[in-house]
């Protein structure tokens, strides 16, 4: 691949990213139209049931797409869905060469459309920047690959690597700007989830605040275009409907099958959506749970909770990434633990990679992923 191949393929990724709060259950792309080393289209994909992001650079090129290399962060599809298939579109187009940053996981297209590029007469290569294609979509490829979403758990905490007071005390450990990108992490989201002791000490709505997401007009809008699920585990109904959780508008309870079959018809009259999910050790699977969301097409979920469900989640090895805020202060021995998970020795505890650490306002924001073994 040449310098020019890798300047379109690095712009075409640039335009997905504009798809980051709105594309669910669809995964983010972008393409780039080149002709005779001009760029002639350009497009990405807004919203599920809308164009993809290939027949926008097509109907910005018109005719200058003939013979043009199409550089695509993701295959061009093969099937029918809400829209038509992307590998005809280009080839209608007059499309000679096809570059794509990777090959779609979905098991409906899965190298299929590719092939019938290639069957067609077109070039087609793939693999081009696939790194950063993959990272673009961590939910939608992990739902197609493992039948599961991507977890994110964040948490907010001292130096002293404490969450709250004893009293449940919270508010606000961390400063303005790390609240904001919080939002800005619950847009990205496909479903938020979180459980009855946060939203009951913390009177929880967990929306998105557009005046607090610190986006452009356009970000804004796309954002609040496709706000978020959420999900409330409460495995006792603890919750109760006049909370503010439930108040903020319709959202999703999960909790154990007897409890769903005798006694949440109030939540489903008031609009609520009630999933029973099967118990392991007395408690809710959340494997389980993940596994229905998947089948749900939910991509990318974020975990706000308190440390005992935050902690069920790592336990059960759920966790695919923790966003970690960090302030600049101390709550001392008496407040409570970033995560409840006892370990008994050093050699339990988990190792974690640090992908990003950089300051927001004055904290200090931590992503780190779980070692693989």
């Amino acid at each position: 691949m040449s310098l020019s191949d890798h300047a379109a393929m690095a712009r075409a990724l640039q335009l997905a990213r504009r798809g980051l709060y709105s594309t669910h259950p669809n995964p983010r792309v972008g393409c780039v139209l080149v002709r005779d080393g001009e760029v002639v289209g350009e497009g990405w994909h807004a919203r599920a049931g809308e164009p993809h992001a290939e027949v926008h650079a097509l109907r910005a090129a018109g005719e200058r797409a003939r013979g043009a290399t199409a550089y695509v962060t993701l295959e061009p599809c093969s099937h029918h869905g809400r829209t038509g298939p992307c590998a005809d579109a280009l080839l209608a187009g007059g499309v000679s060469r096809v570059v794509a940053a990777m090959q779609d996981p979905n098991p409906q297209v899965a190298g299929q459309g590719l092939a019938r590029l290639r069957a067609a007469g077109a070039m087609v290569e793939s693999g081009l920047l696939e790194a950063d294609a993959r990272a673009l979509n961590p939910g939608f490829i992990q739902r197609m690959e493992q039948g599961r979403p991507w977890v994110r758990v964040k948490l907010g905490m001292s130096l002293d690597g404490r969450t709250a007071m004893a009293s449940g005390e919270s508010q606000w450990i961390t400063g303005p700007a790390a609240r904001q990108a919080v939002q800005r992490l619950r847009a990205q989201s496909s479903l938020i989830i979180s459980g009855a002791d946060t939203v009951l000490l913390d009177n929880a709505r967990l929306t998105v605040r557009a005046d607090e997401l610190g986006l452009d007009e356009e970000g804004r809008a796309l954002a609040l275009s496709r706000p978020p699920l959420r999900l409330l585990i409460d495995s006792r109904l603890r919750v109760p409907l006049t909370a503010a959780f439930y108040q903020a508008g319709p959202a999703w309870l999960a909790t154990a099958p007897a409890v769903a079959d005798s006694a949440t018809t109030a939540y489903r009259e008031a609009g609520h959506r009630v999933l029973p999910v099967a118990l392991h050790e007395q408690q809710l699977d959340l494997s389980a749970l993940l596994a229905q969301l998947a089948a749900e097409q939910i991509n990318e979920v974020l975990v706000e909770a308190g440390p005992r469900l935050a902690g069920a989640f790592a336990q059960a090895g759920l966790v695919d990434e923790y966003w970690l805020f960090q302030a600049p202060l101390l709550l001392g021995s008496a407040a409570r633990p970033l995560l409840d998970w006892p370990l008994d020795k050093l050699a339990d505890g988990p190792r974690l990679s640090i992908t990003e650490r950089r300051m927001v306002g004055s904290d200090q924001l931590i992503i780190a992923r779980p070692l693989k073994e």
